[in-house]
């Protein structure tokens, strides 16, 4: 199991930037798929973006071009960097990783988004 800390939720306004970051207890270079979803209040936990090892990214279509996520081997940490806040983009992000196809789901334990003027 690799524990996860994720970081860097606060509150910012619509338009404005945030990167979170996810951090891992062991090194992630071999891990298979690191990524991160979101709930927002009354809604379910959707996919927000996703990397392979290899680097191969994908993205739910609702933050395609606003929202970049990379991961640093070195640093055993993931990243999310958020452009062009909306509103809608309120929830809690949860970092997760997956360390082989056969795997289950590793958590972070969420850090809350708000954006709103």
């Amino acid at each position: 199991q690799v524990q996860l800390v994720d970081s860097g939720g606060v509150l910012v306004q619509p338009g404005w930037s945030l990167r979170l970051s996810c951090t891992a207890s062991s090194n992630i270079t071999s891990i298979f798929l690191m990524g991160w979803h979101r709930q927002a209040p009354g809604k379910q936990r959707e996919l927000v973006a996703n990397i392979g090892s290899g680097g191969k990214t994908n993205y739910a279509d609702s933050v395609k071009g606003r929202f970049t996520i990379s991961r640093d081997n070195a640093r055993n940490t993931m990243y999310l960097e958020m452009n062009s806040l909306k509103p809608e983009d309120t929830a809690v992000y949860y970092c997760n990783a997956k360390r082989n196809f056969w795997s289950s789901m590793d958590w972070g334990q969420g850090t809350q988004v708000t954006v709103s003027s």
